[in-house]
């Protein structure tokens, strides 16, 4: 597949979209990917690369917009109300709005299920549990040890009440029997800026801020948070394997959405160029660096995805009683 050139991706759409989907989308305009988070993370970079594909393949701009704020809530209103025409895509960090839809209920501004056409699934990235380098901890079980012998003198950091870091933490709290405090950071940068600093003892972060920290040294990467190892981390356990079953695995699901009401024949040709350009070598390539495993299923697949996922963390934070304030 070709690259794009700078002059291909700021040029105005001239060429049909879906023909056979109707005049109404004859003469499509520019699309956008709206990520609902700041640039620099691993769903903003996942959308950049899936852009820069599809604009190739389908022979008009598609630009990558960020609108963050409010908990991703922002951008996925914004999606949510504009028209359902195809060439307003929302980049969905999907376990973070589902844990949304149960903790923020009708004040996220949009119905996680019945708002978006969910078009498709396009990868899974584990978190992971960190911990400083310097701690005297190399496996999940000496961490157990040395916070059984110190309980409530250990904090791991969190990005807010409710968020992803701080529900994995209290399900690692609840499945090892230990007191660790949760420190609220205003984002996962500062928070494993401060665990680097051995202000915080322990982090759980997807695994491309792992990879990435990991590189200089100054972390260890003691377990796997989801189901299977990680090609990006060899000799890293899942945390089954080192003996920690939490209430379930915590993965972080990422995919495609549109407005509720978009024509079916439009679902499933942007589900099948998504599928297209995920099958790239180069996409594959980048996305493997970042510890991403690509799915490159139906619409079917990912609404029932969705579906299952709300429910799972429905569960989850029942469970853990966390509430969006403390």
């Amino acid at each position: 597949m070709p690259r794009i050139s700078r002059r291909q991706w700021l040029i105005a759409a001239s060429a049909p979209l879906l023909a056979s989907a109707g005049p109404a989308l004859a003469q499509p305009r520019d699309m956008s990917i709206i990520v609902a988070y700041p640039p620099g993370g691993s769903l903003d970079a996942m959308a950049r690369m899936i852009a820069q594909q599809l604009a190739v393949l389908r022979g008009h701009s598609v630009i990558v917009d960020n609108k963050p704020g409010f908990s991703g809530n922002i951008g996925a209103q914004y999606v949510a109300k504009a028209a359902p025409d195809g060439n307003t895509l929302l980049m969905t960090a999907l376990t973070s709005y589902a844990i949304n839809a149960r903790l923020m209920g009708r004040s996220t501004g949009y119905d996680l299920l019945k708002g978006f056409e969910h078009v498709a699934i396009v990868g899974y990235l584990p978190n992971v549990l960190i911990v400083p380098a310097g701690l005297p901890a190399n496996t999940v079980q000496e961490f157990v040890q040395l916070a059984k012998a110190k309980p409530g003198q250990l904090s791991y950091a969190t990005t807010g009440n409710g968020s992803l870091e701080h529900i994995a933490g209290e399900m690692l709290k609840r499945a090892t029997g230990t007191d660790i405090a949760p420190v609220p950071y205003k984002g996962s940068t500062p928070g494993v800026t401060d665990l680097i600093g051995g202000q915080i003892q322990a982090m759980f972060v997807n695994t491309s801020t792992a990879i990435n920290n990991l590189k200089t040294g100054r972390i260890k990467v003691l377990a796997i948070a989801g189901p299977k190892r990680v090609e990006a981390l060899p000799g890293v356990p899942t945390l089954r394997e080192a003996g920690v079953k939490m209430d379930n695995d915590v993965v972080s699901i990422f995919g495609i959405a549109a407005p509720a009401g978009m024509p079916r024949a439009v679902v499933d040709k942007l589900n099948a160029d998504l599928n297209t350009v995920l099958k790239d070598p180069e996409v594959k390539n980048r996305f493997g660096g970042l510890g991403i495993d690509i799915v490159t299923e139906d619409a079917a697949y990912a609404k029932r995805r969705i579906e299952s996922e709300v429910k799972t963390w429905d569960q989850v934070i029942r469970e853990t009683g966390i509430k969006l304030e403390s």
